[in-house]
């Protein structure tokens, strides 16, 4: 999966956290969301502007920041 084709991070937006492209959503919010046990056909019903795909990238961005260090391409 290529991550930035659903993450974006930009400075503008959300003070730079990463969010699902085109939206305020924060891939913060959604990991938040899916440990308080929200499944992902209540995020999809609350939000029905992103998909499947943005929460497994949600999901993958933040596994993989865990690995180590990263660097992210930030969008002026």
């Amino acid at each position: 999966m290529d991550i930035s084709q659903h993450i974006e991070i930009n400075p503008k937006i959300m003070m730079g956290k990463p969010v699902i492209k085109g939206t305020r959503i924060t891939v913060e919010l959604l990991l938040e969301k899916l440990s308080s046990g929200e499944t992902e056909e209540d995020i999809l019903h609350s939000h029905p502007h992103i998909t499947k795909e943005n929460i497994k990238a949600a999901l993958a961005f933040a596994a993989q920041s865990l690995k180590g260090e990263n660097i992210y391409p930030v969008t002026v």
